[in-house]
């Protein structure tokens, strides 16, 4: 595979490609026009058959997530995009709504028509105001054409889009962190069940969904459900985003198939940068296990991921060549982790500081016998222990960095690691230091 047909990202180099003249110039809002014209049921199924699976990171089957509300009760449910885009390494999402914000609304009010909503939500980071305000000044162009507001192109149905920043909270990407954020209160994960399926936004049925998920459903809705099964592989259907960052000689956004090897996303890219070879890399963030150049041919679908014993996550590859120190790497990830660490629970808020302590012992050179099996035994008590996701996102790369490099972790006993692996080799640019 050599070249790649963009899907989601097909606009994003048409000129002024946010404004809805342009979007509509490529057949935006005509989807929209076919679901107002199907039965709400219907909608549902073609998403269920078109094996859409959330791109949020965790791969639910999205048409299958929207079944699990109950029957209508009278009272309102809703839908929240999650656009809180956090994980290091990950940026596909903040990307797509500043080049496409109809893409997503189109898809936003799709989604709502399926599942009942009068009133949706799209919780984006607030650090991101350049997009923010894309998206408000894309609802208001919307709002003008017909396609948002009462009674949507005189079909007697009737939405209001929110668009709503947060303050910056890495566990407010945690869909209930979001949910009690979005409601004026400390975002916290919740207790489940319920799920937000059943007691979500305002304790009523709610469906959380990523960006890019919404944003696929307008193309399956145009195209069918077949043209999307049959891109990806048997269980992993469609089309996604990979972000490839670090060591590599193009970083940037690449759209391709579900089931694309990492070899040939990292040929698209150029490759590892010159005179150097590949080392280690993620998957789906930092979040995700570490993977080595043994892996060079994993097929990057859900499955093969997971039966390599890491996992897709948000498809944020991070690239690392023979420069960088998995040390000094995995503490810079644990760092953030005990920094967003929401408190809530004591494995995550006690584990991720004292592997952080740890961590820069063995950088520093400064460790002590006992330390690597110290480190494995409180990553040990956080993974699958912590309220929500973020304990166990702290102790993936410690665990996997050590299984695959333990002897650097050994010399964190006695060199440290700036002196085994210098600042200036590990820098991406000639004269700046990583």
């Amino acid at each position: 595979m050599t070249t790649l047909t963009p899907v989601l990202s097909d606009l994003w180099d048409a000129p002024r490609s946010w404004k809805l003249e342009a979007y509509q110039d490529a057949g935006g809002y005509q989807a929209l026009r076919t679901a107002l014209s199907m039965e709400t049921a219907d909608l549902v199924t073609m998403v269920k058959d078109s094996g859409l699976r959330g791109r949020g990171g965790a791969g639910f089957p999205t048409g299958l997530k929207w079944s699990f509300l109950p029957p209508p009760d009278g009272g309102p449910r809703y839908l929240v995009v999650n656009a809180d885009e956090s994980e290091p390494g990950t940026c596909k999402d903040v990307p797509l709504m500043m080049a496409n914000p109809h893409v997503l609304l189109e898809g936003v009010i799709i989604t709502s028509m399926a599942i009942g909503c009068h009133r949706a939500f799209i919780y984006i980071r607030g650090e991101v105001v350049h997009v923010y305000r894309r998206l408000l000044a894309a609802v208001e162009e919307a709002r003008a054409a017909g396609f948002l507001g009462e009674n949507i192109l005189g079909s007697g149905y009737d939405l209001e889009v929110v668009v709503h920043a947060g303050a910056g909270a890495y566990i407010c990407g945690e869909e209930t962190a979001l949910l009690d954020s979005l409601e004026g209160r400390r975002g916290q994960p919740r207790l489940k069940p319920p799920f937000p399926a059943v007691a979500g936004l305002y304790s009523r049925p709610t469906v959380v969904n990523n960006v890019e998920t919404i944003a696929s459903v307008p193309l399956i809705v145009a195209n069918g459900a077949d043209w999307f099964n049959h891109m990806g592989t048997e269980r992993s259907k469609g089309h996604g985003l990979f972000s490839l960052s670090g060591h590599v000689a193009k970083p940037g956004q690449y759209e391709a198939p579900l089931g694309i090897t990492f070899r040939e996303l990292l040929d698209m890219a150029g490759g590892i940068r010159d005179g150097h070879r590949l080392k280690f890399w993620t998957p789906g963030g930092s979040s995700t296990p570490i993977l080595t150049d043994e892996h060079l041919d994993l097929v990057l679908d859900y499955e093969s991921v997971g039966a390599a014993g890491s996992m897709l996550g948000t498809r944020a590859l991070q690239v690392f060549d023979e420069t960088t120190s998995v040390v000094r790497c995995v503490s810079r990830w644990n760092d953030f982790y005990q920094h967003e660490s929401c408190g809530k629970c004591t494995p995550c808020r006690e584990g991720t500081y004292w592997m952080k302590e740890i961590l820069h012992r063995l950088e520093a050179g400064k460790g002590t016998e006992g330390d690597i099996d110290l480190l494995l035994d409180v990553a040990d008590n956080i993974d699958g222990r912590s309220f929500c996701a973020l304990g166990d996102a702290s102790a993936q790369p410690v665990k996997s960095g050590i299984a695959y490099f333990r002897e650097e972790f050994e010399q964190g006993l006695h060199t440290p690691a700036w002196e085994l692996f210098p600042y200036e080799a590990n820098a991406l640019y000639s004269g700046v230091a990583s």
